[in-house]
């Protein structure tokens, strides 16, 4: 039996993914990036974004529980709802962006019941350097290890030299950059499926 692509896969069944860029920069190259994603999407693969990132208070466990602030409550809620997650990160200072860390932080708790638990996540990242977010990527993956998040592992975009890459309007115009956000969503596509055909092995 021929293998199926991750086009066909996603063809075969509705994937709801949301988008969360890790930068609050108005003329984020993340954003765009995140922006070109829900351009390129498959058929049958619909890309949201979680625009409240910069409402959500730093983490602090005596606001979580019952009374939790409203932001992080629906980025709870936007996660669970969601079938697979796509992340944009830039990269500060070798790692991920502290809004971003901060986001994962409210999301991840409480461990028993975190809606980061097995959901299908895809990683990218733009930057102005030659790195592409590569360090920041590496360390959102380790933050996914305790989650028990399930992340594709190539390709890797790393949208390196990304003012060259984007037009006036952010629209992403580099075809090789393109190209890989496609074949990304297509492995997140399979991923999706696979896990829902093996729920009883988790």
């Amino acid at each position: 039996m021929a293998s199926q692509t991750g086009a066909d896969v996603v063809a075969t069944g509705s994937v709801r993914v949301l988008g969360i860029a890790g930068s609050l920069r108005a003329g984020s190259f993340n954003r765009a990036l995140l922006h070109a994603a829900m351009e390129l999407a498959p058929a049958g693969m619909e890309i949201t974004e979680f625009t409240r990132i910069a409402e959500i208070p730093h983490y602090n466990a005596d606001l979580d529980g019952r009374a939790a602030p409203e932001p992080a409550v629906a980025l709870r809620r936007a996660i669970a709802e969601a079938d697979a997650l796509l992340i944009a990160t830039p990269e500060y200072n070798y790692s991920i962006p502290g809004v971003l860390k901060n986001a994962i932080d409210w999301a991840s708790r409480p461990p028993a019941t975190t809606p980061l638990r097995d959901k299908p996540t895809a990683i990218m990242g733009a930057s102005t350097g030659m790195g592409g977010t590569m360090r920041a990527q590496y360390h959102l993956r380790q933050c996914f290890v305790l989650t028990r998040t399930p992340t594709v592992l190539q390709p890797e975009v790393l949208c390196a030299f990304a003012a060259q890459k984007f037009d006036a309007d952010g629209r992403l115009h580099d075809e090789k950059t393109r190209e890989l956000v496609r074949a990304l969503l297509a492995a997140l596509g399979v991923l999706v499926e696979q896990w829902r055909a093996t729920p009883a092995a988790r």
